[in-house]
């Protein structure tokens, strides 16, 4: 994390009787007080809507399909980003300060480096499953299994561990900027710095899903047209019951790929701000100022309480799923098996 020094003319400090202590941005209870009530808010959002997705596909047996296997782990990862990573980034960009300890702040980047690289693989696993629902239906069945998608849900857990224990804990990502990280680093501060290398390589893990994506969902939206022009010249047609339930699954399929289409855009609107500040700092030594970093940085978190909002909006099983469990009637018996769409 970068921070800038501040010059003002009366200095706080995060420690006022330590030498080596970060200075403090001075603010005022009314700014703090509306900073934390947005700040909350948008944890209470990530971590309400997401719990809401997790216990609507867990509970109700008619979600149980593969793609809402993966849909139930995104929002796992969005759901422990709101629950154990947010609330301390919330006390950092509020007081500007980092007061939990170095060894918490190593822990702290790296889950929150873990659940959002967690994020960015499993939209790109569903566009995948999309890819296949939409362009090849007659074959998905076969292809997307339960079994299929519970090793996508393992590649994106797995590939991210990975990543975010080996940049943190091997220091590779601050290696040759030993002496910029002792000038810049001081005490109540918790930075995360990426030399040029690793910016590049962060870039990459970034960039690389996402023109998949962009190409996969180019794929689905042009086929998701043929089919729809299709289905217009034959409406005039007498359907026999399986093409209705055929059609009905298939409008389904081409709703739920534009939904998770929108949710992909979402993502790029939030990622690239962060990502395209983590490539320039690194040239610029680091001298973006902590305003603008954490702002593009909470910019990434957001990203986690949209997608179940987007999800309200367009999904009806998800509001009716909503108001069974705000109305507890999810604890009746045989809740399990209400039919949330037909």
């Amino acid at each position: 994390m970068n921070s800038s020094f501040i010059q003002m003319d009366s200095v706080e400090y995060c420690y006022e009787n330590v030498t080596n202590s970060c200075i403090k941005l001075s603010r005022s209870v009314g700014e703090r007080a509306v900073l934390y009530f947005v700040f909350l808010l948008s944890v209470l959002i990530t971590t309400g809507g997401n719990l809401v997705v997790i216990i609507s596909i867990s509970h109700f047996k008619q979600l149980h399909s593969p793609n809402n296997l993966l849909v139930l782990s995104l929002s796992i990862a969005d759901f422990l980003l709101g629950l154990f990573v947010l609330p301390f980034s919330v006390i950092r960009s509020v007081e500007t300060c980092w007061y939990m300890g170095s060894f918490f702040c190593k822990l702290h980047t790296t889950v929150d480096i873990l659940l959002c690289t967690t994020s960015v693989y499993h939209l790109c696993i569903i566009a995948i499953d999309r890819y296949y629902a939409v362009c090849e239906p007659l074959h998905y069945a076969n292809k997307i299994t339960v079994r299929v998608a519970w090793i996508f849900i393992t590649l994106g857990w797995v590939f991210p561990v990975i990543y975010s224990f080996g940049v943190i804990y091997t220091k590779a990502n601050d290696r040759g900027l030993e002496e910029l990280v002792a000038v810049l680093s001081c005490e109540g501060g918790c930075f995360l710095f990426f030399n040029k290398p690793w910016a590049i390589l962060n870039a990459v893990i970034f960039y690389a899903p996402c023109f998949g994506m962009i190409g996969i969902y180019a794929r689905i939206f042009t086929v998701a047209r043929t089919q729809a022009r299709l289905i217009q010249t034959m409406e005039d047609r007498t359907f026999s019951l399986e093409d209705s339930t055929r059609r009905a699954q298939r409008n389904r399929e081409q709703k739920a790929a534009k939904t998770l289409g929108i949710v992909m855009g979402v993502f790029l609107v939030c990622w690239h701000p962060y990502v395209i500040d983590t490539m320039i700092d690194v040239y610029i030594n680091f001298t973006t100022p902590a305003a603008v970093y954490d702002g593009a940085n909470w910019m990434v978190y957001i990203n986690s309480a949209f997608n179940p909002l987007i999800y309200a909006f367009f999904y009806p099983w998800f509001r009716k799923a909503l108001k069974l469990i705000v109305t507890l009637k999810i604890c009746c018996p045989n809740s399990s098996r209400i039919k949330l769409y037909t």
